[in-house]
């Protein structure tokens, strides 16, 4: 996220994180462990921003100085062909962080980040982190914690992809939005389909006809409006045994 002024990108005044946004701080492997002290020494240096749809936080082989967290909104982890194209990665929730490991590999970002959303990014810059290190070495684990996770992620992400028929990617990735609990829920995609498609490895063509089967399981989407019908039976779906 460069310095130079950027009407996407807009500094909030310090202090400007809520109760809510050190309670969504804590939800995350890297700071769940640490003390009030060291968490206080991370957002102390740290700085947040207030991003539009649409608003590059970083592009691909830059250097990667910072890394980042997500309060709110959506950030969309692509990497650019030599054609040109878009492969999208990851896409970023709120209460997530991301590019900690681009800060410490090679130093540059091997991906590019972009807003799908409007939202507020909290960004920790190298320099800043390594003085809270030195301040309190819990934090390291915190972080060793955090990759860990994003390795177990990735490593589920691959068997997805490479076991997994569309209808149960899909109805996996659905699930990721449906509140908490059992029976029937509601609920609004963050983003167009054609970006859920491309997050998922398959062509919108696919990811149409997989929806069409969802129907057996219960689930109806009307644009981006889903309606699940069991919440229990969708996950059962999504661990069915594929013979």
């Amino acid at each position: 996220m460069s310095e130079t002024p950027n009407p996407s990108i807009r500094p909030l005044p310090p202090h400007s994180l809520s109760a809510q946004d050190v309670a969504t701080l804590r939800a995350i492997p890297l700071f769940a462990k640490l003390s009030d002290r060291a968490l206080a020494l991370l957002v102390g240096v740290a700085q947040v921003r207030a991003v539009t749809r649409g608003a590059t936080l970083f592009v691909q082989d830059e250097p990667a100085d910072r890394f980042f967290v997500l309060l709110d909104g959506w950030v969309k982890l692509f990497r650019l062909t030599r054609e040109g194209a878009e492969a999208v990665v990851h896409v970023i929730g709120p209460a997530e962080s991301f590019a900690e490991a681009a800060m410490f590999a090679d130093g540059k970002f091997p991906v590019c980040a972009e807003a799908v959303t409007d939202g507020r990014v909290m960004t920790l810059t190298a320099d800043g982190f390594a003085r809270c290190l030195r301040e309190d070495e819990r934090i390291a684990f915190g972080m060793l914690g955090s990759l860990s996770l994003r390795l177990r992620d990735l490593v589920t992400q691959i068997e997805q992809l490479q076991v997994q028929p569309a209808p149960q990617r899909v109805a996996a990735f659905l699930l990721r939005f449906c509140p908490a609990g059992e029976g029937a829920a509601s609920f609004a995609l963050p983003f167009d389909k054609a970006l859920v498609a491309r997050r998922l490895g398959m062509q919108p063509e696919t990811f149409s006809r997989a929806l069409a089967k969802l129907r057996a399981a219960g689930v109806d989407t009307q644009g981006g409006a889903v309606t699940v019908a069991d919440r229990g039976a969708l996950r059962r779906f999504v661990e069915a045994t594929v013979d």
